[in-house]
């Protein structure tokens, strides 16, 4: 992906292309093993989590994380469950719109952040039934983190 901040138009190509076949129990062992795998190999201090339909089917803590990234995955979580769309699209169309999420949302930012590294598990025919959720990166990096592995496994579902 390129260095440049993504646009509007851009994120929610994004959120078009990642649609998968089918989202199993397994498949979010997969993807989340997929997303440690990736952060094991940048040694990056994330968290990582996987939902759908309100359980919890994957999570991981590896070596630099915090709790705070853990409550970071819930607010961030919440924003995609709430709009259905990816956490840094949210906070990216209010920027747009020249405000913040914080500012003009409405919603309380101890319970919400529309910050990067939420990305909808979307289900063709079923549309968003859950989230994967990246914390401890800088906020467009959580993004791309997310965005790199889905494709991959979008990839590997395919093949």
């Amino acid at each position: 992906m390129p260095d440049s901040t993504p646009t509007v138009p851009e994120l929610e190509e994004q959120q078009r292309r990642l649609v998968l076949p089918r989202f199993t129990h397994e498949d979010a062992w997969a993807l989340g093993c997929l997303l440690v795998e990736r952060a094991r190999k940048r040694r990056a201090p994330v968290a990582i989590d996987i939902h759908r339909a309100g359980q919890q089917l994957f999570h991981a803590a590896l070596p630099g994380s915090t709790p705070d990234n853990d409550a970071w995955i819930t607010r961030k979580r919440r924003v995609v469950e709430r709009y259905g769309a990816p956490s840094y699209l949210v906070g990216a169309r209010f920027r747009a719109k020249g405000t913040t999420f914080e500012e003009s949302s409405r919603l309380d930012p101890d319970a919400y952040a529309a910050h990067g590294g939420s990305f909808p598990v979307t289900v063709e025919g079923a549309g968003v039934i859950g989230a994967v959720t990246v914390s401890g990166l800088p906020q467009l990096e959580d993004h791309r983190f997310v965005v790199e592995a889905l494709e991959e496994f979008l990839g590997r579902s395919a093949g």
